[in-house]
Parts: structure tokens; C-alpha cells; sequence
């Protein structure tokens, strides 16, 4: 079987970015992304979801990193939607329950082509670091937008921010590992619609 994969270019007058995508991976990652905390978290979603994941990212990080995380994600939603090709046979739904110490977060995802975010989080701190915790919300929208899939993201608990935020960047990676592979049970797309 082919290995599913896309490569993505973006570039506009705020960022340039090069990002390959592979979703029957090993976990590794080579990440130059220019927001350290996006960084990590990326890397911990390739790991705990099996991915490949290769991003060369210039951005405008010397205004603050928003464009630089939201065209990461438009380059990655892509990428996984470009990659998925027509769905045949996958599970389709994902769901995963992660914690990080005191935290616990739940990722439930439907790759249905009916992209929505329900974004159920809150934390005690607006930064991390350097790393506005806000751009959690846009990263997480823009990849349910441009993956075109359904994603719930429900942060039950916690007091440590950066926790929080890893616990949800490793259920993502989980439930989407789930939701991306094959049921041996399934014929052809799995929708009563005949189409996804």
C-alpha cells in the first residue's frame, strides 16, 4: 500500500513555509517551525500519533508568532486532508483521553469533510513562555478548517498551563492516528452517504 503523504508550500508576504506530511510514519519530525513552543508541541503530536511531519518555517515572529502558527496549521490541515485521498476503508472517528501530571485532555475527531471546532479549554495563564495560549484556539481552528474534519478538543482539568496545552497536542496526535487508520471491516468510505 502507498504510504499517504502531501507536501505543502505557502508564502505570502508574512511567511514561507515548507511542510511534508506523512500519516503512516514512524514519529519523526524535523521541525524548524520559529516558535519554539509550537515546536514541542508539534513534535509531541507526530510522536504519540505516528506521523511524519517535516516543517521549514520563516514567519514575521518579530511582530508576535500568530501568522507564523496559523499558516503552519493551514499547511498541515491541508496536508492531512491532501493526504487522506478518498478515505477509503480508514475508522474515520478517533478518540482520545491524555494526561500531563495534574491535567487531563480529550480529543475526539470525525473526518467527515464538515470542518468544526468545539474548543472546550481554559487556562490559569495567557503565556507560556513567550507563546500566547489563545493561539491554541487559532492552530486548532485553522486545522479543522483546512483538514475539512470535525474536532472536539475538552481540557476537563488542570493548574499547569504548559500541561494543559501538551496533554490536548497529544490527544490530537492520538485521535487522529485512530481516526486515519484502516479498519479492515470497512468497505469503501464509511459514510451511509457513499462519500466523506
Amino acid at each position: 500500500m502507498n504510504r499517504r503523504e502531501a507536501v505543502i508550500k505557502r508564502k505570502t508576504n508574512e511567511t514561507d513555509i515548507q511542510l511534508s506530511f506523512c500519516i503512516d510514519g514512524e514519529g519523526k519530525g524535523k521541525l524548524e517551525t520559529g516558535v519554539p513552543f509550537l515546536t514541542h508541541m508539534l513534535d509531541l503530536f507526530t510522536k504519540h500519533g505516528h506521523f511524519d511531519l517535516f516543517v521549514e518555517a520563516v514567519g514575521d515572529t518579530h511582530i508576535d508568532d500568530h501568522h507564523t502558527v496559523e499558516d503552519i496549521s493551514i499547511c498541515l490541515g491541508q496536508a492531512l486532508y491532501k493526504a487522506l485521498g478518498d478515505k477509503k476503508g480508514i475508522k474515520r472517528y478517533g478518540n482520545a483521553f491524555v494526561p500531563m501530571d495534574e491535567s487531563l485532555a480529550q480529543v475526539v475527531v470525525d473526518l467527515s469533510n464538515r470542518p468544526h471546532l468545539e474548543y472546550r479549554a481554559q487556562y490559569p495563564s495567557s503565556q507560556v513562555g513567550q507563546f500566547q495560549t489563545e493561539l491554541v484556539h487559532e492552530f486548532l481552528w485553522k486545522l479543522a478548517l483546512e483538514a475539512r474534519m470535525n474536532l472536539h478538543v475538552i481540557l476537563h482539568y488542570g493548574s499547569n498551563t504548559h500541561h494543559m496545552i501538551e496533554s490536548i497536542f497529544k490527544a490530537l496526535g492520538r485521535a487522529l492516528d485512530e481516526a486515519t487508520s484502516f479498519d479492515p471491516r470497512v468497505k469503501g468510505i464509511p459514510s451511509t452517504k457513499g462519500m466523506l
